[in-house]
């Protein structure tokens, strides 16, 4: 420590707070972007409306569907690619 100075320590621990302070508006911003408005302003979790109905859940996507989209999309890039190799 006596390598460092009291100079060092106080602009290491400037350093943690400005990280800290980073993180934390970081964090809020991400809560903000992703609809979660209510936590952001209030500082603590809402819990999300839980009922009957199909607003309150939504279903996953099948298996088929998912399958699908995927060979699609394979189809697609080796159509690309036999056609920028022509």
């Amino acid at each position: 420590m006596d390598d460092i100075g009291i100079n060092g320590v106080a602009r290491m621990f400037e350093v943690d707070v400005f990280s800290i302070v980073l993180v934390a508006i970081d964090y809020s911003a991400f809560l903000w972007r992703m609809g979660r408005r209510d936590d952001v302003l209030h500082g603590e979790f809402i819990a999300q409306p839980s009922g009957p109905g199909p607003s309150s859940s939504p279903r996953p996507a099948s298996t088929l569907h998912i399958e699908a989209s995927l060979k699609s999309l394979l189809r697609t890039i080796e159509r690309d690619l036999c056609e920028s190799h022509n």
